[in-house]
């Protein structure tokens, strides 16, 4: 028997009909995708904005998880059991035993990690990092953690010191939820950076050398050197200024290498450079940088001369740039 065909008007219906399920079914999913996402990030911040600062991850455990009090009694890294947790600080604490976790309720302040639990060497110089739990360390019965070797190797120079610094530049790290801070030490410097402390508009120094060409930097890699932050496109370009920051840092603390030359500090277009005796020179624009290249010997050794009296002169001042040339 032959199907007898529904009206164009029904099909229609139909279609605008299913159409709309679909519609309200993309829409409810997307909106609970949303609110899960809202949830997560308020849960988060509401964990980062308590009273204290600690190195938390998303479920608010400190110390990656590992056992605090592990590092005293066994004297290495041992993972803790959800089953065995306590709240302190704003921080949940996680044991391997009913054992370790009755002596940490006991006292608190003997075991906590300092500092939140982040890297102690980065906190002596006014910022914060990650740590690697195998980098720890306990000095007058406190517990330290590092981030890596490099930053182990940088705390080990001068552990009284770093301690000192690390205990009294916490408070205003901390203060500032971990934003770079400037320190004491970086005030006998003075750099061309923005009001975050970024030095070359954000542009990456090992490229010049590396690349032949200037490239944007990422927040993602970054190194702090002589009170500047610098930015880089990749963690190898970062660990290489790391190693050499004399080498790739630019010359007259980011200041126009023209401009210098004449004892007048102007900002610079890092499109326009050149390297010089193995040295990064940022000029202000492309007639800077022609007038430069005119006779390159002469306006460096002008330039050498100039800039240390001005940086004696406004070290640890803000920037501030003089007329053009």
């Amino acid at each position: 028997m032959r199907k007898t065909k529904k009206p164009v008007a029904v099909e229609q219906a139909i279609k605008e009909k299913r159409n709309e399920e679909r519609l309200i079914s993309i829409v409810f999913t997307l909106t609970m995708l949303l609110i899960g996402l809202f949830v997560s990030v308020s849960s988060h911040a509401q964990k980062q904005n308590g009273k204290y600062f600690n190195n938390i991850d998303a479920s608010g455990v400190i110390l990656d998880g590992y056992d605090a009090v592990a590092f005293f009694t066994d004297n290495k890294p041992v993972k803790g059991n959800a089953a065995f947790q306590f709240n302190y600080q704003d921080a949940v604490y996680y044991f391997a035993s009913q054992e370790h976790l009755d002596l940490f309720k006991a006292d608190p302040e003997k075991y906590k990690p300092q500092f939140g639990g982040w890297c102690a060497y980065a906190v002596s110089l006014g910022r914060i990092a990650p740590i690697d739990v195998n980098t720890f360390s306990i000095v007058n019965g406190r517990l330290f953690i590092q981030h890596n070797q490099r930053a182990v190797n940088g705390w080990n120079k001068d552990v009284p010191m770093n301690i000192i610094l690390a205990d009294k530049y916490w408070p205003n790290v901390a203060a500032h939820h971990g934003k770079q801070i400037t320190t004491d030490e970086e005030k006998q410097y003075y750099n061309n950076t923005d009001k975050d402390g970024v030095i070359m508009d954000g542009y990456d120094p090992v490229a010049y050398f590396t690349e032949k060409k200037a490239v944007k930097g990422s927040s993602e890699f970054s190194a702090r050197y002589n009170g500047a932050t610098f930015y880089f496109t990749s963690q190898q370009h970062a660990d290489m200024f790391k190693e050499h920051p004399d080498m790739f840092a630019p010359l007259y603390g980011s200041f126009c290498g023209y401009a210098m030359a004449f004892a007048r500090r102007r900002p610079v277009n890092p499109e326009y450079w050149n390297i010089v005796d193995g040295h990064l020179i940022l000029q202000h624009s492309k007639g800077a940088w022609e007038l430069f290249s005119k006779d390159i010997p002469k306006f460096k050794a002008e330039a050498d001369v100039k800039w240390p009296p001005i940086k004696e002169q406004n070290a640890g001042k803000k920037v501030k740039y003089d007329k053009p040339v």
